[in-house]
Protein backbone atom coordinates (compact mmCIF):
# COMPACT_ATOMS: atom_id res chain seq x y z
CA UNK A 1 0.00 0.00 0.00
CA UNK A 2 3.17 2.12 0.34
CA UNK A 3 6.95 1.58 0.90
CA UNK A 4 9.54 2.32 3.78
CA UNK A 5 13.10 3.81 1.98
CA UNK A 6 15.61 1.21 2.20
CA UNK A 7 17.50 0.71 5.49
CA UNK A 8 14.51 2.57 7.28
CA UNK A 9 13.05 0.30 10.35
CA UNK A 10 9.39 -0.23 11.48
CA UNK A 11 5.53 -0.72 10.67
CA UNK A 12 4.25 -1.03 6.88
CA UNK A 13 0.58 -1.66 5.38
CA UNK A 14 0.56 -4.48 3.32
CA UNK A 15 -3.24 -5.62 1.72
CA UNK A 16 -4.14 -8.97 1.60
CA UNK A 17 -6.67 -8.38 -1.14
CA UNK A 18 -7.16 -5.91 -3.97
CA UNK A 19 -10.26 -4.62 -2.55
CA UNK A 20 -8.38 -3.89 0.44
CA UNK A 21 -5.43 -2.31 -1.06
CA UNK A 22 -8.03 0.27 -3.07
CA UNK A 23 -9.58 1.08 -0.09
CA UNK A 24 -6.06 1.70 1.55
CA UNK A 25 -4.69 3.65 -1.08
CA UNK A 26 -7.79 5.62 -0.95
CA UNK A 27 -7.70 6.43 2.63
CA UNK A 28 -3.58 7.17 2.10
CA UNK A 29 -4.63 9.76 -0.66
CA UNK A 30 -7.10 11.15 1.80
CA UNK A 31 -4.40 11.56 4.41
CA UNK A 32 -6.66 9.40 7.02
CA UNK A 33 -3.39 6.91 7.58
CA UNK A 34 -1.66 8.43 10.48
CA UNK A 35 1.79 6.86 10.08
CA UNK A 36 4.43 8.14 12.54
CA UNK A 37 8.59 8.25 12.90
CA UNK A 38 11.30 8.57 14.90
CA UNK A 39 14.43 10.32 13.65
CA UNK A 40 18.01 11.75 15.25
CA UNK A 41 18.68 14.47 13.14
CA UNK A 42 21.98 16.86 13.49
CA UNK A 43 21.27 20.09 14.85
CA UNK A 44 19.98 21.11 18.44
CA UNK A 45 16.08 22.07 17.37
CA UNK A 46 14.74 24.47 19.95
CA UNK A 47 11.31 23.40 18.53
CA UNK A 48 9.03 21.40 16.49
CA UNK A 49 7.22 22.51 13.27
CA UNK A 50 5.68 22.05 9.76
CA UNK A 51 7.85 21.87 6.74
CA UNK A 52 5.45 22.53 3.50
CA UNK A 53 7.79 22.09 0.30
CA UNK A 54 6.92 20.56 -2.74
CA UNK A 55 9.21 17.40 -3.70
CA UNK A 56 10.25 16.02 -7.04
CA UNK A 57 13.22 14.10 -8.94
CA UNK A 58 16.47 16.29 -8.42
CA UNK A 59 17.24 18.41 -11.54
CA UNK A 60 20.95 16.55 -12.19
CA UNK A 61 20.61 13.28 -10.08
CA UNK A 62 17.60 11.29 -11.33
CA UNK A 63 18.41 9.09 -8.51
CA UNK A 64 17.56 11.53 -5.65
CA UNK A 65 14.52 13.25 -4.64
CA UNK A 66 14.68 17.75 -4.19
CA UNK A 67 12.69 20.41 -3.12
CA UNK A 68 11.54 21.85 -6.24
CA UNK A 69 8.92 24.73 -7.36
CA UNK A 70 7.17 22.69 -9.53
CA UNK A 71 7.26 18.77 -7.53
CA UNK A 72 4.40 17.45 -5.70
CA UNK A 73 3.15 19.07 -2.61
CA UNK A 74 4.44 17.29 0.49
CA UNK A 75 3.77 18.10 4.05
CA UNK A 76 6.01 17.12 6.99
CA UNK A 77 5.31 17.75 10.87
CA UNK A 78 7.91 17.50 13.64
CA UNK A 79 8.23 17.55 17.16
CA UNK A 80 11.35 17.56 19.40
CA UNK A 81 11.78 14.79 22.01
CA UNK A 82 14.65 15.05 23.49
CA UNK A 83 17.98 17.26 22.32
CA UNK A 84 21.48 16.53 23.15
CA UNK A 85 24.93 18.24 22.61
CA UNK A 86 24.78 18.28 18.29
CA UNK A 87 21.55 16.28 17.82
CA UNK A 88 17.97 15.83 18.33
CA UNK A 89 15.75 12.90 18.43
CA UNK A 90 12.55 13.79 16.32
CA UNK A 91 8.67 12.54 16.24
CA UNK A 92 7.62 12.75 12.72
CA UNK A 93 4.14 12.56 11.23
CA UNK A 94 3.90 12.54 7.60
CA UNK A 95 0.48 14.13 6.49
CA UNK A 96 1.48 13.30 2.46
CA UNK A 97 4.31 10.11 1.99
CA UNK A 98 6.15 11.24 -0.75
CA UNK A 99 9.93 9.23 -1.53
CA UNK A 100 12.16 9.91 0.72
CA UNK A 101 10.38 12.86 2.43
CA UNK A 102 11.17 13.04 5.62
CA UNK A 103 15.09 12.44 4.27
CA UNK A 104 14.52 15.52 2.08
CA UNK A 105 12.65 17.51 4.58
CA UNK A 106 15.01 17.47 7.10
CA UNK A 107 17.85 17.83 4.89
CA UNK A 108 16.58 21.00 3.07
CA UNK A 109 15.63 22.55 7.01
CA UNK A 110 19.47 22.02 7.59
CA UNK A 111 19.00 19.62 10.04
CA UNK A 112 19.13 15.92 7.78
CA UNK A 113 18.87 12.37 9.47
CA UNK A 114 22.07 11.24 11.08
CA UNK A 115 23.32 8.41 9.01
CA UNK A 116 21.54 9.10 5.28
CA UNK A 117 23.64 7.83 2.95
CA UNK A 118 22.24 10.51 0.54
CA UNK A 119 21.11 13.46 2.04
CA UNK A 120 23.10 13.43 5.56
CA UNK A 121 26.20 15.22 4.30
CA UNK A 122 29.38 14.49 6.17
CA UNK A 123 28.81 13.55 9.77
CA UNK A 124 29.77 16.06 12.46
CA UNK A 125 30.73 14.65 15.61
CA UNK A 126 30.89 17.46 18.77
CA UNK A 127 34.31 18.03 20.41
CA UNK A 128 34.57 15.87 23.35
CA UNK A 129 33.34 12.84 23.02
CA UNK A 130 34.86 9.13 23.92
CA UNK A 131 35.59 6.26 21.75
CA UNK A 132 32.25 4.74 22.13
CA UNK A 133 30.61 7.85 21.38
CA UNK A 134 32.49 8.33 17.85
CA UNK A 135 32.40 4.66 16.90
CA UNK A 136 28.78 4.72 17.59
CA UNK A 137 28.26 7.89 15.44
CA UNK A 138 30.37 7.30 12.62
CA UNK A 139 29.48 3.07 12.81
CA UNK A 140 25.94 3.85 12.24
CA UNK A 141 25.22 3.41 8.46
CA UNK A 142 22.19 3.99 7.56
CA UNK A 143 19.46 6.76 8.10
CA UNK A 144 18.34 6.63 11.79
CA UNK A 145 14.79 6.41 10.64
CA UNK A 146 12.19 4.16 12.34
CA UNK A 147 7.89 3.66 11.59
CA UNK A 148 6.95 3.75 14.78
CA UNK A 149 3.39 3.67 14.60
CA UNK A 150 0.84 3.33 12.44
CA UNK A 151 -2.77 3.86 12.51
CA UNK A 152 -5.91 3.38 10.11
CA UNK A 153 -9.04 2.36 9.64
CA UNK A 154 -9.63 -1.12 8.37
CA UNK A 155 -10.66 -1.40 5.19
CA UNK A 156 -13.22 -4.06 5.97
CA UNK A 157 -14.93 -3.94 9.21
CA UNK A 158 -14.70 -0.12 9.76
CA UNK A 159 -12.71 -0.60 12.91
CA UNK A 160 -10.00 1.83 13.95
CA UNK A 161 -6.67 -0.02 14.27
CA UNK A 162 -3.10 1.14 15.52
CA UNK A 163 0.09 -0.63 15.82
CA UNK A 164 3.33 0.59 17.52
CA UNK A 165 6.94 -0.92 16.81
CA UNK A 166 9.53 -0.15 19.10
CA UNK A 167 12.72 1.12 18.02
CA UNK A 168 15.12 -1.28 16.80
CA UNK A 169 18.42 -2.28 18.71
CA UNK A 170 20.70 -0.63 16.78
CA UNK A 171 18.82 2.78 16.88
CA UNK A 172 18.04 1.96 20.63
CA UNK A 173 22.45 2.22 21.37
CA UNK A 174 22.46 5.43 19.17
CA UNK A 175 20.15 7.41 21.28
CA UNK A 176 21.49 5.95 24.29
CA UNK A 177 24.86 6.83 23.38
CA UNK A 178 23.49 10.13 22.69
CA UNK A 179 22.02 10.45 25.97
CA UNK A 180 25.10 9.60 27.88
CA UNK A 181 27.07 11.83 26.20
CA UNK A 182 24.88 14.72 26.86
CA UNK A 183 24.61 13.53 30.72
CA UNK A 184 28.43 13.60 30.74
CA UNK A 185 28.85 17.03 29.53
CA UNK A 186 25.93 17.88 31.84
CA UNK A 187 27.87 17.51 34.61
CA UNK A 188 31.06 18.59 33.18
CA UNK A 189 29.39 22.20 32.82
CA UNK A 190 27.93 21.36 36.19
CA UNK A 191 31.31 21.12 38.31
CA UNK A 192 33.34 23.70 36.44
Amino acid sequence: VHRLDKNTTGLMVVARNLTAHKRLVEALQARSVKREYLTVVHGVLTAGGRIEAPLGRHPVDRKRMAVVANGKEAVTHYWVVERFRAHTLVRVQLETGRTHQIRVHMAHQHMPVLGDPVYGGRLRLPKGGDDTFRDVLSGFRRQALHATQLGLVHPVSGELMSWHAAVPDDMGRLIAVLQQDAREHARHHASD
